[in-house]
């Protein structure tokens, strides 16, 4: 990226003869990372297809004098090759608005000032902190020893809290191709999805749609084939990560439960990270002890229990909101 920036500062100041060093360096970063089309990429772009033109293939034309291609303006024309190639991409997926009704516990998307978005919030810090020291760790399984223990509710909220950082994708996948449940958390219709493709021969990714009110992507499960295990395990599976490894910046993974089925240990193998889901009241010990044995511990960078019950009062957070009433004073709202 220091590169990058290197060949920004030079051909924006030979061009403008303004000295740019004084600039924000994090305004120029975000400039790349936002892939916007301004005007010093219009003007790159410009001076790279002089310089491919011209009779010296080892010279480029900047402002009024001729210098040598730089390393570091090679992996720009790269990085714009790259970034035009994604938006046209990413201009194909189709976008869906969707209605969540409060019964659905999306609380990061239909509470988000209570104490369980709070919570997701936290985790989210988490991942990102953890990941900074573990490389690495871009898709994060999301599974539970057993069904009902809340493993696609968690998954969905990570993914939402996650996507609230805008410069950053989220792609939530529903890889639980046997029961999958994530279309309908967001109350949508069964839709085309990771079996199709699956069982398709394209080559680039399909069948990926763009939730509006949440701004995230969504893989949903798609209709699976009477062999779901069999139809994971065919290979094309492991080529469709590396794909979507390319095109987002976290990938949350809804899988089966661990027992009794196998499905879970396909996508542990391609998995960076795995977070287990345990219920309170519902997880029996035995049945978390047979799980555990069953994951990759290498893998494993925690666990989360699921409608606790022991929460103290000191693990709210006070903090002050306007009252209702007229002409009173603000108060501290648990």
């Amino acid at each position: 990226m220091s590169l990058i920036f290197d060949a920004l500062q030079r051909s924006e100041g030979e061009r403008s003869g303004v000295d740019l060093r004084a600039a924000a360096a994090t305004e120029l970063l975000q400039l790349v990372e936002r892939h916007s089309v301004s005007q010093w990429e219009t003007a790159v772009k410009t001076e790279l297809s002089n310089a491919r033109e011209s009779a010296d293939p080892d010279t480029t034309l900047l402002g009024q004098g001729v210098q040598p291609i730089s390393e570091a303006e090679e992996i720009l024309r790269a990085e714009l090759s790259r970034n035009d190639e994604y938006r046209d991409l990413f201009s194909q997926f189709q976008s869906i608005q969707v209605q969540v009704s409060g019964d659905q516990q999306l609380v990061c998307l239909t509470d988000n000032e209570s104490l369980a978005a709070e919570k997701f919030r936290f985790l989210g810090v988490r991942l990102r902190h953890l990941r900074r020291e573990r490389q690495p760790l871009k898709k994060i399984l999301i599974t539970s020893t057993i069904p009902r223990e809340g493993k696609s509710t968690v998954a969905v909220n990570l993914a939402c809290t996650l996507a609230q950082k805008k410069q950053q994708r989220t792609l939530l996948l529903d890889g639980d191709v046997r029961r999958p449940a994530l279309s309908q958390l967001f109350g949508l219709e069964r839709m085309p999805g990771l079996c199709e493709w699956l069982q398709g021969d394209a080559s680039k990714v399909t069948n990926i749609y763009r939730l509006e009110g949440p701004d995230l992507w969504l893989l949903p499960a798609g209709s699976a084939s009477t062999n779901p295990l069999e139809l994971l395990q065919s290979g094309r599976l492991s080529a469709l990560m590396d794909q979507l490894v390319g095109l987002f910046d976290w990938i949350i993974i809804d899988s089966p439960p661990v027992l009794p089925l196998g499905d879970t240990s396909v996508w542990s193998r391609l998995a960076d990270g795995i977070l287990l889901v345990m219920r309170q009241g519902v997880t029996e010990k035995r049945q978390l002890l047979r799980g555990l044995e069953a994951l990759d511990h290498k893998k494993l960078i925690g666990a989360l229990l699921n409608c606790s019950q022991s929460s103290a009062i000191n693990d709210h957070y006070y903090y002050y909101r306007p009252s209702t009433a007229s002409g009173a004073d603000n108060q501290a709202l648990e």
